[in-house]
């Protein structure tokens, strides 16, 4: 076996430490990739797999990609699902001893991307940190693209909620089995997450107060208002440390810590988010049929991601809802005004993710030119924020700040229309350092002369054809056809023979061209020098360059607002303190987008804790009761994110959260049923519903049989109505007509249907809500709509014609086996409902002690009772 040569074991030493990720090892113009890497290379980024050392004993396999098309082909990898580890020549190369000193400069994580190919420009990319304990959860979420820190704590059955809701592209969570157990829930439900498990110690509370201290640059915490966090602080600190350790510089875009207070936001689980279709469609390739595409026309970056949070992440205080409705009144009030605003921001680049590259050095000439002509237009969107006369408005104006001297020192340093790169020089404007015009002045003449030339030289050699060029390989030359050889004087040197022509050189051009070369190279060398320390300046302002992006972000989203709410008429929403809903001629924001010019027909809501606190609500199939519940909801939410509302008027008591139970959910792939996920998420709704809870249901009870189910609805309706001290706000769909009757029983329970009208052969849907009880279920006619064939129809009504008249025959058997058609079953089928030997299924539901179970205890039970009846159909011999 052959040994390795000295720049193979140099690349064995580095991959050695970083074995989890593809190493990209520079290589004058090349990133090289070698053994397995190489591999992987080839097979992901479709590269040829060739080989180094060829004809030794061990030939090393080898792929290959341009240095200046990196970022494309880093895309793709961590797209695959890999790390990439950048390994740079960290020296010159012309000035090195030997081997070429080698470095990794940074290494690429899903949740550390910075390159603006690799990301979608309107969400956020989070790194997400979990540290586990006895106190509960804290959770930290930093995205580095932007410099976003967030920091909250929670109770540990509130993680995978606030985890999924964050949506974080990797997670960091402690190694040892004892901090894994209460992340054993979770991490299942994030399959498009990377899993980082770091070790223990990362997540010490000392290290993480000292890590941030020094980061900040403070002697406490306590400005941030995260000085008494636990579990919060040791996640955040963890986050910190990863992130230097993969950056390998200082995180300077990351300019404060932010609290998450829990109180200040209404909660959203993953099961409402995905139930109401917020940002996330049910269906793939609907991606208009959430609420986020009906709500955004923002026409920055900025503006789209805070829009994105806000939707997900609604208030609590009627007074900063309001602030956001006076901005979206003075916007909406003044249409033209608002249009100019949006044309001016529609010019701003991602003020956010420029500034968090140029802090870590990694943005280019063109971001740093786009960063500047934005940063000019900031007093002009101020100005024009002031002239709504608004006091949201110019609270807004006065949080953009005074970035002057950023946009001086880049207009005054940088060319108006630089290259992307620094490879070649010609980015730095003359007159900003002299030295550098000296050089570069060199480097003109020189080229001034070389022009010259050609025509000096025809005139003293005779040779019309003589052409001056110059290549990478042999510099500068002079080239004559061969017709013309016996013209060429004695001073030329041959350097090149070719078909049909030769090369020469003389001393005075080698001459020239050595000056030229070295004042190019110089020129270039200074140009990038020059280049880093105003980019490092200008990373230097990150935090008063965060602070114009959120101001700019949020007058984008608010207008985007007020767009949206002229455009589809839309009315500003009361909100308060109060404990009622009540909705005029409400409409479901989406529905009515999609529906491509018919009109939707508008329903008015009324519920509240004291007088109508549940609304129950029955009416056929394809009726509208889901839409009708799904549209209370989206309401709700646009509310108190401060968005105008589809409705003639309304009026919204803050909602703390909203609980949904709509649709059958399975969960199979982790052994539970359709009806045990179904009783988990109501059970989940009973157990956490507050007087401050808005709860839509739709059909409880669908997944066992019709008594089990009915029976369970009801007993969920009483449970709900039955606390004084938690009345939470409850629409609930049913199919159960027998449920009716409670309106009799409970005082805060009204009845409302949708109206259907009937013709001779069929059903009209009218869409509309109404006080009362539907008075049948019309779900022969639904059938019938849906294209079922005309002799199961036709049966089905012999059958329930049997049912409702509870025809018997003289045997005493139900007359639904009777009719042209033929039984249904046979003796054998029926099941004596009394008498004969208890089961054992019987006798252990004779033993249950229900007084001491609980809620979730009871259903689990149910759920293998029932799993067992179910097999004992399928193998008589099974107990």
């Amino acid at each position: 076996m052959s040994k390795l040569t000295p720049m193979m074991r140099q690349y064995k030493k580095i991959k050695a430490e970083h074995e989890g990720a593809v190493l990209l090892f520079r290589m004058g113009d090349f990133y090289e990739t070698f053994f397995e890497d190489a591999k992987i290379a080839s097979r992901v980024l479709g590269l040829a797999l060739t080989t180094r050392d060829r004809g030794t004993d061990n030939p090393v396999p080898l792929a290959g990609i341009p240095y200046h098309a990196l970022d494309s082909y880093l895309a793709r990898l961590v797209r695959a699902g890999y790390d990439v580890a950048i390994c740079d020549q960290v020296e010159d190369p012309k000035k090195s001893k030997g081997l070429v000193r080698r470095a990794v400069t940074e290494v690429i994580t899903p949740g550390t991307i910075l390159e603006t190919s690799m990301l979608d420009e309107r969400r956020p990319n989070f790194l997400a940190s979990v540290a586990v304990g006895a106190s509960g959860a804290g959770l930290a979420r930093v995205d580095l693209s932007t410099g976003e820190f967030v920091v909250a704590e929670h109770a540990a059955d509130g993680l995978r909620r606030e985890l999924l809701r964050t949506g974080a592209a990797e997670l960091l969570v402690a190694e040892t089995e004892a901090a894994r157990k209460p992340l054993d829930g979770v991490l299942p439900d994030l399959p498009d997450v990377a899993i980082r498990r770091l070790p223990d110690w990362e997540f010490g509370l000392d290290q993480a107060r000292t890590a941030l201290r020094e980061h900040f640059g403070v002697a406490n915490l306590d400005g941030f208002g995260v000085a008494g966090m636990g579990q919060g602080l040791r996640a955040a600190g963890a986050a910190l440390r990863y992130l230097r350790d993969l950056k390998r510089r200082d995180l300077s875009q990351i300019t404060k810590i932010t609290k998450l207070e829990r109180a200040e936001h209404m909660v959203l689980d993953e099961t409402t988010q995905r139930n109401l279709e917020l940002v996330e469609p049910l269906e793939r390739g609907m991606a208009s049929a959430t609420l986020l595409a009906v709500l955004d026309e923002t026409v920055t970056a900025m503006g789209a991601r805070l829009l994105r949070q806000w939707v997900l992440f609604p208030l609590m205080s009627p007074a900063a809802v309001n602030r956001r409705l006076d901005a979206v009144e003075a916007f909406a009030g003044d249409r033209p005004g608002a249009d100019r605003l949006a044309s001016t921001l529609s010019e701003l680049c991602d003020l956010e993710r420029v500034v968090g590259r140029a802090a870590v050095g990694h943005a280019g000439p063109r971001e740093l030119v786009a960063l500047r002509r934005s940063i000019e237009l900031l007093p002009d969107i101020a100005a024009r924020l002031r002239g709504f006369g608004s006091d949201a408005l110019d609270a807004i104006a006065g949080c953009v700040p005074e970035l002057a001297d950023v946009a001086t020192l880049v207009r005054e340093s940088i060319i108006d229309d630089p290259p992307a790169g620094l490879a070649r020089g010609g980015v730095i404007r003359d007159g900003f350092d002299a030295a550098l015009d000296e050089v570069r002045g060199v480097a003109r003449e020189g080229k001034g002369w070389v022009g010259r030339l050609q025509t000096s030289e025809r005139e003293t050699t005779g040779i019309p054809t003589l052409k001056v060029g110059y290549n990478k390989v042999f510099g500068y030359y002079i080239e004559v056809t061969k017709p013309h050889l016996d013209l060429v004087p004695e001073r030329y040197q041959r350097k090149q023979t070719l078909v049909n022509a030769e090369r020469f050189v003389t001393p005075e051009l080698k001459e020239r061209e050595s000056r030229i070369l070295t004042a190019e190279e110089d020129t270039v060398r200074m140009e990038r020098e020059h280049f880093e320390r105003i980019r490092e300046k200008v990373g230097a302002a990150a935090a008063r360059v965060q602070e114009a992006a959120r101001a700019t972000a949020t007058a984008d989203a608010l207008l985007s607002f007020a767009r949206v709410s002229v455009d589809h008429r839309y009315t500003r929403p009361l909100v308060d303190d109060s404990a009622a809903i009540e909705i005029r001629e409400g409409r479901h924001p989406v529905v009515e987008r999609l529906l491509e010019g018919d009109a939707f027909v508008p329903n008015d809501t009324e519920i509240d804790t004291e007088a109508r606190q549940i609304l129950l609500i029955t009416g056929p199939n394809m009726a509208g009761k889901s839409t009708y519940l799904r549209q209370v909801g989206l309401v709700v939410i646009m509310a108190q994110i401060g968005c105008f509302v589809p409705a003639r008027s309304a009026r919204i008591g803050v909602v703390d959260r909203i609980f949904t139970r709509i649709g059958a959910t399975d969960a199979l792939a982790r052994g539970r049923s359709t009806f045990l996920v179904e009783m988990g998420e109501t059970a989940n709704i009973l157990h956490n519903a507050t007087s401050r809870s808005l709860i839509l249901l739709d059909e409880i009870g669908r997944g066992t049989s019709t008594f089990d189910g009915l029976s369970i609805a009801w007993a969920v309706t009483e449970y709900l109505h039955r606390s004084e001290e938690a009345r939470p706000k409850t629409l609930f769909a049913t199919h159960y007509h027998e449920l009716t009757e409670l309106e009799e029983l409970l005082p805060r329970l009204r009845n409302m249907n949708v109206l259907v009208r009937e013709t001779e052969d069929s059903i009209v849907f009218l869409r509309k809500v109404v006080p009362g009880a539907a008075d049948q279920s019309y779900g022969i006619e639904v059938a019938k709509l849906a294209g079922m064939p005309p002799e199961v129809i036709v049966r089905a009504r012999e059958i329930l014609g049997n049912l409702e008249e509870s025809q018997y025959t003289a045997e005493a058997r139900p007359r639904l086996a009777g009719g042209s058609h033929g039984p249904l079953g046979s003796d054998e089928d029926q099941l004596t409902l009394f008498g004969g030997v208890p089961s054992e299924v019987e006798r252990e539901i004779d033993d249950l002690e229900l007084t001491t179970m609980t809620p979730i205890e009871a259903i689990e039970k149910l759920d293998e009772l029932q799993r067992r009846v179910r097999r004992g159909k399928q193998d008589p011999d099974t107990p």
